[in-house]
């Protein structure tokens, strides 16, 4: 019968490193997912208006810059001017969301689906 006997700094050594290792993956996947990271898409959807020859109205969906995503001011900047060259005005933006939220927004917008 063999009895091996480790010292405790054997056995604490490779804890240490494992617990290392593991927070540095949890790390770097935590700062993979916030904005300053993020490469994502971001798109808004919107209702718009136009007066001239009678109201007309549309629902559509815009890609914006990733930077104007988490701003409500830059978001709605850039919107409004957008429409604004085509002779729509800015009603309200509903919502922003990344790729995921495309399809299901696409039947609704019709031909103002990604056209500004």
């Amino acid at each position: 019968m063999v009895i091996e006997y480790h010292s405790e700094k054997d056995q604490v050594e490779p804890m240490k490193n494992f617990m290392i290792k593991t927070a540095l993956v949890v790390g770097l996947s935590l700062a993979a997912n916030t904005p300053v990271f993020a490469a994502q898409n971001c798109f808004v959807d919107y209702k718009a208006k136009q007066s001239s020859g009678g109201l007309k109205l549309h629902y559509g969906v815009m890609k914006i810059p990733s930077q104007a995503c988490s701003n409500n001011a830059a978001a709605q900047k850039i919107v409004s001017k957008r429409l604004a060259n085509n002779g729509w005005k800015l009603l309200r933006i509903m919502s922003r969301f990344d790729n995921s939220g495309l399809s299901q927004r696409q039947g609704n917008a019709g031909a103002y689906f990604l056209k500004y």
